[in-house]
């Protein structure tokens, strides 16, 4: 069973940055797909970015118009979001998710962390 725990988020001024951790055990990075979501208030779950078992990455175009970078550490199986410029519409309960079949924006993600808040003030 993988389990995903995130951490990293909290409160930031606009501009700054933060960076996100999810720490998976269950399964090695290099036999998973791991992907980043966000929802924010009102709103629903949206894509953010995706790093494959192979190493290759996927992002959403407002990630990479905002400065966002995914990354993992294959010796730690921890996966990073590394957010900087950060705006006030980045304020969003973000996800770590995990799966094996297809990936990226309509990926198929079996498994699911508890979420980690990011609140960025204007």
């Amino acid at each position: 069973q993988v389990q995903l725990v995130e951490s990293g988020g909290g409160l930031v001024q606009a501009g700054g940055s933060l960076r996100l951790s999810c720490a998976c055990s269950g399964r090695t990075l290099s036999s998973i797909h791991m992907a980043w979501f966000r929802q924010a208030p009102g709103k629903e779950r949206e894509f953010v970015a995706s790093i494959r078992a192979s190493g290759g990455t996927t992002y959403s175009t407002d990630s990479l118009k905002g400065g966002f970078t995914i990354s993992r550490d294959i010796t730690k199986n921890t996966v990073y979001l590394q957010m900087d410029s950060l705006k006030s519409e980045d304020t969003a309960v973000y996800y770590c998710a995990a799966g094996t079949k297809r990936t990226g924006p309509g990926g198929n993600y079996d498994f699911w962390g508890q979420g980690t808040q990011v609140t960025v003030s204007s």
